[in-house]
């Protein structure tokens, strides 16, 4: 391995990855960057990511910023280690389980799950691909879940792509949705129920010729749930997605016939 391999990489990534120079001599009692990565994690998990400063996490540990920057060089990298350590998840995918649709829902779901636990990790902006190791972990085991597919690099990582983008819309709109209800949002407010009426009488065909139909039938406020076959729209969406993967490998097969 480059000795100085962690010059080729972002200070934050490389700290990451456990390369780089540590400083031999600490505060009073002994400090680790995961101990402050942790610290972090929570203050963003409870107060919000805006509420997470060097200064505010080396007070909740009992040292001076001073004190951990000489751990973690900026905020900027802390953020960095701060959204590799809650990608550090279990992998819920069994090794040689041939069933690929039910490996990319489990990834889906695991996925999903990182945003309402920690609401705070799509305003880490992206900046570029994933290149730390919890990241790639994640990564690693959404491919092993399709490796026995008839596919390429190309194919099996730009499938991983599509799952992890459409879990990432997914999970930012389940958080919203339980935070508001968490805040007094109602039941009746967040589906829409409570404004049926109101907007059975504004959306005219005229206007809205095409959403019209659905108004009035009570869909787009989930007022007739009972007729519902489609189930809960986050998984009618996955297993559309999953439809499209199989027609796809449908087509590979065919065209080697």
């Amino acid at each position: 391995m480059d000795d100085n391999i962690d010059e080729l990489l972002p200070r934050g990534v490389a700290l990451s990855w456990g390369l780089g120079k540590q400083p031999k001599r600490g505060p009073k009692r002994e400090l680790s960057i995961d101990q402050i990565v942790e610290v972090a994690v929570t203050i963003a998990d409870k107060e919000g990511l805006t509420a997470v400063s060097m200064n505010k996490v080396a007070t909740s540990l009992g040292f001076t910023p001073m004190s951990l920057y000489r751990y973690i060089p900026s905020k900027d990298d802390l953020l960095i280690l701060m959204q590799d350590a809650v990608c550090d998840i279990p992998n819920p995918i069994i090794k040689g389980d041939t069933d690929w649709r039910g490996n990319l829902r489990k990834f889906f779901q695991a996925f999903v799950g990182i945003y309402l636990d920690h609401p705070w990790f799509d305003e880490i902006p992206i900046s570029g691909v994933p290149i730390s190791p919890n990241n790639l972990k994640v990564t690693d085991w959404a491919l092993g879940g399709i490796q026995q597919l008839p596919l390429n690099d190309h194919e099996r990582i730009s499938f991983i792509l599509l799952i992890s983008n459409y879990a990432r819309g997914c999970g930012m709109i389940k958080r919203d949705m339980a935070q508001a209800i968490q805040s007094g949002t109602s039941l009746g407010a967040l589906s829409g129920q409570d404004y049926s009426s109101a907007l059975k009488q504004l959306v005219s065909p005229e206007r809205f010729p095409n959403l019209q139909p659905i108004i009035a039938s009570g869909v787009y406020t989930e007022e007739n749930n009972q007729n519902n076959n489609v189930g809960d729209d986050f998984d009618f969406g996955l297993e559309r997605i999953l439809d499209g993967i199989g027609h796809y490998l449908h087509l590979k097969e065919k065209d080697k016939v």
